[in-house]
């Protein structure tokens, strides 16, 4: 679907704004997907924040799809090794549904805490951080206790990082990708 001049300012202002996700697809009627390909094509440099006006149309289609693979395939490969992120983890479950929404995998580790674990592809805003206290919040009103967080990401703005500080019981950890090649005979 190719987003029209006028919608993509709007997102690109609203995200300038600070504003989450979730607040632009309920202010302009436009769906999480799109929202998220959009600030995919920020964080990737397929356009300037300062440059609203561009004449030329962005298709969000293949950012979107991007996106939505990366997530799934980081998803699927800390699914299959969540002892590479942290060894004392077992996984409970993955895109578990609660009230704000739906958490990526929830793990718990050996002391019996509840881990929830976010995902984001790109670099993660302040606003991954209030994604997962929500969730966090979620799962300590269904009785779980302790519970803490991990937000895992390629990367994170100062805002993310002071907000991460400040609740104390989220952990942040960048991900990076490590090929390794073999001769086939």
């Amino acid at each position: 679907m190719a987003l029209n001049k006028e919608d993509r300012a709007r997102v690109r202002a609203l995200i300038s704004d600070g504003r989450s996700n979730e607040e632009i697809s309920d202010e302009t009627g436009l769906s999480l997907h799109t929202i998220k390909a959009v600030r995919a094509h920020i964080t990737m440099g397929t356009y300037e924040m300062d440059r609203v006006d561009t004449a030329d149309a962005v298709d969000v289609d293949e950012a979107l799809e991007t996106t939505f693979g990366l997530e799934r395939d980081l998803q699927q490969a800390l699914w299959n090794n969540i002892e590479q992120l942290d060894s004392d983890h077992r996984v409970v479950s993955k895109e578990e549904r609660v009230a704000s929404g739906r958490i990526d995998i929830t793990a718990e580790a050996k002391d019996g805490t509840t881990v929830v674990i976010e995902l984001k592809t790109a670099e993660a805003d302040r606003d991954a951080v209030g994604q997962l206290l929500s969730y966090i919040g979620d799962k300590i009103a269904d009785g779980k206790s302790p519970v803490r967080g991990i937000l895992v990401a390629g990367g994170f703005t100062s805002r993310a990082r002071s907000a991460a500080r400040a609740t104390g019981n989220i952990e942040l950890k960048k991900y990076s990708f490590k090929f390794s090649f073999e001769s086939v005979k």
